[in-house]
């Protein structure tokens, strides 16, 4: 009973994370088809660099309010144990929805709503992170990574062990999707937040 919960849980979470909120408030706000805008990501980066700040920050509310809910719901219903999964599975439905053909976003937002709702303190230290380094930097991606690589030593002092190997995991898959951003962050190309 306990593997069907979990397993119920996981496809829900799942189907949850895939919900592609950038190419719904792209057509709500008649922004054309985001994944031919800018770098062609279905995140609230890209849908900023339409010029529609109203859009793009729906569209983080939903990246990371579906990644909170699955962690919020699955806790309140199954458990912790329940919780955990339905972090990862709703980060992996943002990275690769079944709904737009396994290609999705960076999951940056999904990453910092799922830590919220994990551990309060955990993603409000994330968010912070994320913030201050945009502020330094004006770079999205930049400060995606730093709060990956901080997040697991964040989650280690706020929360416990077993979590902290369920962040590194969800910081690994943010490092893995932002391939071509660390190269081009290398490379001085990379494109600043709110440019269009």
């Amino acid at each position: 009973m306990t593997m069907f919960l979990l397993l119920f849980t996981a496809v829900l979470a799942y189907l949850l994370g895939s919900i592609p909120f950038g190419i719904v408030m792209a057509k709500l706000f008649g922004l054309g088809d985001l994944r031919s805008i800018g770098s062609g990501n279905i995140g609230a980066t890209n849908v900023l660099r339409t010029g529609n700040k109203l859009a793009a920050f729906l569209t983080l509310l939903g990246d990371s309010g579906k990644g909170a809910a699955a962690v919020l719901i699955a806790r309140a219903l199954v458990g912790e144990d329940a919780a955990g999964v339905a972090a990862l599975c709703a980060m992996l439905g943002h990275l690769y929805p079944v709904f737009l053909k396994f290609k999705g976003g960076k999951g940056v937002a999904t990453f910092l709503g799922t830590l919220l709702a994990l551990s309060l303190p955990v993603g409000l230290a994330a968010c912070a992170t994320w913030l201050l380094v945009a502020v330094v930097t004006r770079y999205s991606s930049l400060s995606a990574l730093v709060s990956a690589v901080l997040a697991p030593f964040f989650t280690l002092y706020f929360y416990h062990l077993h979590g902290t190997i369920l962040v590194a995991i969800l910081s690994a898959l943010i490092f893995y999707k932002h391939r071509e951003n660390i190269s081009r962050l290398f490379a001085g190309s990379e494109t600043k937040i709110g440019k269009k």
